[in-house]
């Protein structure tokens, strides 16, 4: 067999591959099959987190800002760009083939491992509902289509991805949102991101529309409100897939309270005085992103939660500012982070 580096052993060869930065690994990947068999090893990930080398990469839905002073108004462009908190830089993704006039507005963004899933979302063109599916691996630095969202066509839908390296499971899970003809609905899909295929779900107990989700303790947390027997009201819930169980479970208003923290809501900080409004929210081990628009502008500001639960008074957090360059101040309309 190979050596990973001649001359070296293979131990002192993944040392040298994992000191890499994430954004050489198209680089390395292109090398040879056997660098690219270490990049996909699940072992060769663990060990750069466990060492500490992993970075967080958020990744962000954000319109082309509109820079240049024109007379005439531009169409609105939706695109990915990427924010480096440990180094502070920002720099865009390569826009996918198969969406040559940007991002669809108001899809869902999955992070799985080293890959982002685009699920859904509205054509730019005329905001028609389109089922198209597009992964960036950032292993090798390329987008590929995956299988299409299954019909009916949704929109306003619950996204959430569950990574489990140790079980081999990258699933992205979607539920609910509203049909073309705006019913709300109760059904719930999985998509496989490594063999590509869809599967149905059991359906939830209700219609869910504009509806949001996490994954809590394994399980695929739905929340969002459904409409009651009162004409024009509605109520709010969660639901809860076991995918061990394969079934839902209704959570209690009270269960999921002691599923956060202990069942207590305290507030934890302040936003940033400047900050008017928080648009979106972002979290990776122990820290939290909030982007939003001040009196100036855009804002992103990022807080160690760790830290500010040590202290006393929510006044007392601190908030670290990000500086975000004129080229990358479009408003932002979603946010995932991977680590990498």
């Amino acid at each position: 067999m190979k050596d990973l580096i001649p001359g070296l052993t293979d131990d002192v060869a993944r040392e040298c591959l994992a000191r890499d930065p994430f954004h050489a690994f198209p680089t390395l990947f292109s090398v040879c099959k056997l660098w690219q068999q270490e990049l996909r090893d699940q072992t060769f990930h663990r060990f750069r987190k466990s060492t500490g080398i992993a970075q967080p990469v958020v990744v962000v839905v954000q319109t082309v800002p509109d820079i240049a002073e024109s007379a005439k108004p531009r169409p609105v462009v939706y695109r990915l760009v990427i924010f480096e908190p440990a180094t502070g830089v920002w720099s865009s993704l390569p826009p996918s083939p198969d969406l040559p006039f940007g991002l669809p507005l108001f899809c869902r963004l999955a992070a799985v491992g080293t890959e982002l899933v685009v699920v859904g979302g509205w054509e730019p063109r005329n905001w028609a509902t389109i089922d198209k599916v597009n992964v960036y691996d950032f292993l090798t630095g390329e987008w590929r289509r995956g299988s299409p969202l299954p019909h009916p066509l949704r929109s306003s839908f619950a996204g959430a991805a569950m990574h489990d390296s140790d079980k081999d499971c990258r699933a992205v899970y979607v539920a609910g949102g509203h049909d073309e003809s705006k019913n709300a609905l109760r059904s719930a899909l999985a998509y496989d991101v490594a063999s590509d295929p869809w599967k149905p779900l059991p359906d939830m107990a209700r219609e869910r529309d504009e509806c949001s989700a996490v994954i809590l303790r394994g399980k695929f947390l739905v929340l969002g409100e459904y409409p009651t027997e009162a004409q024009g009201m509605f109520s709010r819930s969660a639901e809860a897939f076991d995918a061990t169980a394969g079934s839902w479970g209704r959570v209690e208003e009270a269960a999921l309270e002691e599923a956060l923290e202990g069942g207590v809501w305290a507030p934890v900080a302040k936003l940033p005085s400047e900050m008017r409004l928080a648009l979106n929210v972002v979290t990776w081990e122990g820290k939290l992103m909030v982007m939003g628009l001040g009196r100036s502008g855009l804002l992103a500001n990022i807080l160690d939660i760790k830290a500010t639960t040590t202290m006393t008074t929510p006044a007392s957090a601190s908030w670290r500012k990000v500086e975000v360059p004129p080229e990358y101040r479009g408003r932002f309309l979603g946010a995932c982070c991977l680590v990498i």
